[in-house]
């Protein structure tokens, strides 16, 4: 029966003939067909996978050299483009609209040798902390059915949390890949703003979104990183530098972490979180790590800046869904001009999508724009220099990820939708600054779910991250044995 520890052991099983890629595509669509109910993947490319892993089982015993990620299993969310495949942002808007290139991430995938399983599911254009928002359907928590698995990349994070595919991407606007990663006790990674390409990413909040990277070990999700990261010339964001090979290892005695007393004590913190954190930093203190609160005077201002900002840019970019093009098109007759756009946009987007339009266009309107989008800006910078100051002392951050643990299927925003916005307020830090960040899944919540620890670091440190991040989970591995 085939098993899935890391990328890593499975090469190794691969290059001694213990398993096949064959074998590992026919054990994650068996498991696709009988987990269908979390409703976690819009489409299952099965003929195409088996293809796949049959051409790789056969170069492997040619003797070709394999892949970084030779027979890796990798779902996409239904944001990032695959050419000949279709792509939706999880919205009637786009339904059955063909991608006519593949994004660069996913290019890099397949050169890498990975296999392509499917789209999964997501919230509407990328907009929600819950994956209650898509078009085809609410995505259920492996862990509780009952319960969201966070989004916008909620598919995403229960294929990999249920064992569906070994890695997902996802994209990661306010924390749509670390939220729903929280939530299903996964790794869940936002790197820097452009070091992942954006090239064919569905945008929503083009100096926001990032794709980012699911999986169950630290190892996979960086090496992940490192094969589809790098330059592009296609994304004119995307960063010039590239990966370095090695990271230096984080020595405990040198590392120098911060956490904001603020957020701790802030409360809309789940008390239970809070005490968790704490103790788990005391814990880490004992253990001869360098650990201080500091002040961090702007976090009730984060999640209203992210909101304008975000909001209008999403009515910007989402303009372009006119029925004209591509898309949606309303089929009502002898309307205006105006009026078959209203028709076309009215029936194509969800309630989430059209709120955000709509605020988006008020805050970038004649007479609110400098009350509110020019001021948001400032206030984005003010964090920018902030977090500059920050890490010039420090060489991390530890915050939570979410402020609560999931919770149950249409129990938020249903009548106020500020409460699902305010439960962005720990992960929405680092898309506005442009920094890494990832989510570790250490604890258990009393209500049975997981939830995690979110750490942050500089602009394009992310191998000190990595670093860090697999000596925290080895240590949490170790004190449970």
């Amino acid at each position: 029966m085939f098993t899935f520890q890391s990328i890593e052991s499975y090469h190794i099983s691969l290059l001694n003939g213990l398993t096949t890629c064959v074998e590992a595509v026919q054990h994650y669509i068996g498991l696709c067909n009988e987990k269908k109910h979390l409703n976690a993947w819009l489409e299952v490319y099965e003929a195409e996978a088996m293809q796949s892993a049959e051409h790789l089982d056969r170069s492997r015993a040619l003797g070709e050299p394999m892949g970084k990620l030779h027979g890796v299993v990798v779902g996409l969310k239904d944001v990032i483009c695959f050419s000949g495949h279709r792509v939706s942002a999880a919205s009637r808007i786009l339904e059955d609209f063909t991608a006519v290139y593949s994004a660069t991430a996913t290019q890099r995938l397949l050169e890498a040798g990975a296999i392509i399983l499917g789209r999964q599911n997501c919230d509407e254009f990328a907009m929600g902390s819950s994956n209650e928002n898509s078009a085809y359907g609410v995505v259920r928590n492996a862990a509780n059915e009952n319960c969201v698995p966070g989004g916008s990349s909620g598919g995403s994070a229960v294929a990999v949390q249920a064992g569906m595919c070994m890695i997902s991407l996802g994209s990661d606007t306010g924390g749509s890949v670390r939220q729903p990663a929280d939530f299903c006790g996964i790794i869940g990674l936002k790197p820097t703003y452009g070091v992942i390409s954006r090239y064919g990413l569905i945008a929503y909040a083009s100096s926001f979104d990032q794709i980012g990277i699911f999986g169950l070990n630290v190892n996979d999700v960086f090496e992940t990183l490192k094969v589809i990261g790098g330059p592009d010339d296609f994304d004119s964001t995307a960063s010039t530098r590239v990966l370095a090979a090695d990271e230096q290892p984080v020595l405990p005695q040198t590392a120098r972490i911060a956490y904001f007393k603020e957020a701790l004590d802030h409360p809309s913190l789940d008390p239970e979180i809070a005490n968790s954190i704490k103790s788990y930093i005391g814990d880490l203190i004992n253990k001869g790590y360098s650990i201080e609160p500091i002040d961090f005077e702007y976090l009730d201002y984060i999640v209203p800046t992210y909101y304008v900002l975000t909001t209008a840019e999403a009515s910007s970019n989402l303009s372009r869904y006119d029925g004209v093009k591509f898309g949606h098109r309303s089929v009502s007759k002898d309307l205006s001009l105006a009026d078959f756009y209203k028709n076309s946009r009215s029936e194509g987007f969800g309630h989430e999508v059209k709120r955000r339009i709509m605020l988006g266009t008020f805050v970038l309107s004649s007479g609110f724009y400098d009350a509110y989008f020019t001021k948001a800006q400032q206030v984005r910078q003010v964090l920018v220099n902030k977090t500059e100051e920050i890490f010039k002392d420090y060489d991390f951050v530890f915050l939570p990820t979410v402020p609560t643990p999931a919770f149950e299927i249409g129990s938020k925003g249903t009548t106020d939708p500020v409460e699902m916005f305010l439960a962005d307020i720990y992960t929405v830090f680092a898309n506005l600054v442009g920094i890494p960040a990832i989510s570790l899944p250490f604890f258990k919540h009393s209500s049975g779910m997981p939830f995690g620890l979110q750490v942050l670091t500089s602009r394009f440190n992310e191998l000190a991250l990595r670093s860090l991040s697999r000596q925290l989970m080895e240590m949490q591995a170790g004190d449970r044995t």
